[in-house]
């Protein structure tokens, strides 16, 4: 990448607005540019000019069904980067919540939350731990999967499909952990399997997630994680 390339990333990222959008699609929905509009309590003239010029940079991929516009982060890539980002702006605002329901939400996002495809926030490095703790993921020579942790999988019945070049696990810096969480192909993966047997639900607007009783009693079984420590 040429030196303005890397400035013109960079440009595209520093924007208030543009930066409220790219967080708000971390849940890994596809949204509409009015939604996007209310989101960050712009115009819809302003948001569409804005997401014109993240389309343009790569940064959003744009459907169309209609009248109906939707964006969506472009790729897994493009999700890292700005949870990473996130990760390490967070420690420079000491801002308080303002009110109540403000405060309510961020708790419920750092309790548990979905990065992108995976799972982030306290389940999501509880999760992480017990793999690591079980001998199923390996942290010391970077974030793999073992022989074991690929059975465990297995046995649970979560298919590994290759994404691409997607590696099938890989460390996402979390933003309110500052720890490394699992992404890759095996994160989304335990994700979509979580939300898909109600081991897990989203919750309120944000991208939050709640563990049901179902989720505890299966977490405890296939990890060994107790309830408290993730609710």
């Amino acid at each position: 990448m040429a030196a303005k390339d890397l400035a013109a990333l960079a440009a595209l990222l520093a924007d208030e607005t543009r930066a409220a959008f790219l967080l708000a699609l971390l849940d890994g929905r596809a949204w509409t540019a009015g939604e996007l509009a209310r989101h960050a309590g712009v115009a819809a003239s302003t948001a569409s000019e804005h997401l014109g010029k993240l389309v343009a940079g790569g940064v959003l991929a744009e459907e169309r069904q209609g009248r109906h516009r939707y964006v969506r982060l472009a790729d897994s890539g493009i999700a890292h980067l700005v949870e990473d980002l996130a990760a390490r702006a967070e420690p420079v605002r000491r801002d308080p919540p303002r009110t109540l329901r403000a405060a309510s939400a961020g708790r419920a996002m750092a309790r548990g939350r979905t990065c992108y495809d995976h799972l982030a926030g306290r389940l999501g490095i509880t999760i992480t731990d017990a793999m690591t703790d079980r001998g199923l993921l390996r942290q010391d020579t970077g974030f793999a999967l073992t022989d074991r942790g690929l059975r465990w999988f297995g046995e649970l019945g979560i298919p590994l499909e290759p994404a691409g070049r997607r590696p099938v696990a890989r460390a996402c810096l979390d933003w309110t952990e500052r720890r490394p969480h699992l992404a890759g192909v095996a994160g989304a993966a335990l994700c979509r399997h979580a939300l898909d047997t109600g081991w897990c639900v989203r919750i309120g607007s944000e991208r939050a997630v709640k563990v049901t009783g179902t989720g505890e009693e299966a977490l405890r079984d296939a990890l060994g994680i107790e309830p408290e420590r993730i609710r």
